[in-house]
């Protein structure tokens, strides 16, 4: 398996992709209620098989990505031979995880407290790879507003 299994709600909420996927091996609704019951390992390869087909169809389309934590913000844009990173640190008794304190940031972003640091890399794995671990440590795929606000501002 190259990424993680979907969970329950992202099964069900991909409930009609993952019978057409079962169609495409011949494989209906009875017949993957037995492959359930009598060969549970089978069942769990063909779920393990169509989350990393689901996976590498969402990582592939990502842009940006961001990651809150309480005194930084961490953009990434994800080209295809390189990720770029804007950090925006607070030095301030702000939490970037409240409304507050993310409606702060927008405001005073010249504020002296607020740190800006910005970089590339290459991808050192494979890109979707590199992408997945960023979303499992916490970031979450975004539109790129904020990159692109805040790259507007640090370029």
């Amino acid at each position: 398996m190259k990424y993680r299994q979907l969970t329950k709600e992202q099964f069900e909420s991909l409930h009609e992709e993952f019978s057409k996927f079962l169609a495409t091996q011949s494989i209906d609704v009875k017949e993957w209620k037995k492959i359930k019951e009598e060969n549970p390992n089978l069942a769990e390869d063909e779920m393990n098989i169509f989350s990393d087909v689901v996976w590498d169809d969402v990582l592939s389309k990502t842009e940006y990505l961001e990651h809150f934590s309480k005194t930084s913000l961490n953009l990434f844009k994800c080209n295809e031979v390189e990720m770029k990173r804007i950090v925006i640190k607070v030095h301030k008794d702000i939490d970037l995880l409240t409304q507050n304190g993310y409606n702060w940031l927008l405001k005073n972003y010249n504020d002296s407290t607020v740190e800006f640091l910005n970089g590339s890399k290459k991808y050192s794995n494979e890109r979707n790879t590199e992408i997945f671990d960023l979303i499992e440590k916490g970031s979450a795929i975004s539109k790129g507003e904020l990159y692109k606000f805040f790259e507007k501002i640090t370029s």
